[in-house]
Order: structure tokens, then C-alpha cells, then sequence
């Protein structure tokens, strides 16, 4: 189980770290292959203008969930991070190879395509039945479980998704050669 005091780093190490971890809610979800991250420096965090009620997860103790809505239709996952408390850094979860309650995940998804299930960051968040609920919520206690990984994964490095501003940062981090991403990486992508 990852503690609290493991999240107490920055965003890029971070989401380089979870990649190849076990991600489980209520015992449903599977292995982290692709996240991307976010600080308060960055344009494209909602940190970026300081503490509103929408974000003031990110603001909060570090290793706590950051759930929110997108396009008010779907709900997306980040881990709150950082070297200093109420640093307002997080690392989204963009995708997940599901491993554990899979049945649950594609009731949830209405697909049973092992691939589809968490293949974007709202759907973990469908497949694992996240919600506002979950916000602001410790990683370290249930219905949480974050298992670290258990070799060192190669990982492939681009540009985020989905977003406009800064959106070249090389941000996105993947396991290399994982079939379950939300989008494959451009062909350039840093190893």
C-alpha cells in the first residue's frame, strides 16, 4: 500500500512513479499504464489561478483524491501531490489495464471490451464508480487502494491531450507497450 508521505513529491515524478501501480476502488480497477500531470505553475491546471471551490482538493493534504466533472458529463480522477502541502499540484489517471472487477467495470461502461474499459480518464472514473463523493477523500484508506508497482516499467513520455494551453509539455507519461491507453503516443515520443 502507498502511504500519504509517498505522494509528497512533485507532479512529473509523481506521475512517472504510478505508472506500472495497482489502482483499486471497492477491489474493482487494475494496473495505472498512462497519467499526466499537473502544477500551479501550468497554464493548463486548475490550480493555475489559485483556490476555488471546484479545485480546493488540489489545495488540500497531499496523497487525497481530486475528482471533478468535465463538460459536465464526466467525472475524472487525479491524485493531489506535491513537495509542500496545499501546493496545488495533482496527477491525473488517464488510464487503467483492468485487472480486478471486471464485470463491475463493463456493467458500469456498458462495453465488455477489456480495452475500452479505462481507456480515458472519464472512463476510470465510469469503470471505477468514481464521483464528487469520492473528492478530497485519503488514497491511503477505503474504498481506496494504491499498490506500488512491482518492477521499474519502461515508460514512454508526450505532449498532454486534451487541453489547449501548454499542451506541449511532454507531460503524458504511458507503460510502454501497453495495449489499454486512452490515445497511442505520437511515434517521436522520449523513451
Amino acid at each position: 500500500m502507498l502511504t500519504r508521505a509517498f505522494f509528497a513529491q512533485n507532479a512529473v515524478e509523481l506521475a512517472q512513479t504510478l505508472i506500472g501501480a495497482r489502482l483499486l476502488v471497492e477491489g474493482v480497477g487494475g494496473i495505472i499504464t498512462e497519467t499526466e500531470c499537473y502544477t500551479p505553475d501550468d497554464p493548463a491546471s486548475h490550480s493555475f489561478r489559485g483556490p476555488t471551490k471546484r479545485n480546493a482538493a488540489m489545495f488540500g493534504p497531499q496523497g487525497h483524491a481530486y475528482v471533478y466533472r468535465i463538460m459536465g458529463l464526466h467525472w475524472c480522477f487525479n491524485v493531489v501531490c506535491g513537495s509542500q502541502p496545499g501546493e496545488g499540484s495533482a496527477v491525473l489517471i488517464r488510464a487503467l489495464e483492468p485487472t480486478h472487477g471486471l464485470n463491475a467495470m463493463a456493467q458500469r461502461r456498458g462495453t465488455d471490451d477489456p480495452r475500452r474499459l479505462c481507456a480515458g480518464p472519464g472512463c476510470v472514473a465510469q469503470a471505477l464508480g468514481l464521483t464528487d463523493a469520492h473528492n478530497h477523500l485519503p488514497l491511503d484508506a477505503p474504498p481506496f487502494r494504491l499498490e506500488a508497482r512491482e518492477t521499474t516499467p519502461e515508460i514512454i513520455t508526450g505532449p498532454r491531450i486534451g487541453i489547449t494551453k501548454a499542451a506541449e509539455r511532454p507531460w503524458r507519461f504511458g507503460l510502454k507497450g501497453s495495449r489499454f491507453l486512452s490515445r497511442p503516443f505520437p511515434r517521436n515520443s522520449i523513451r
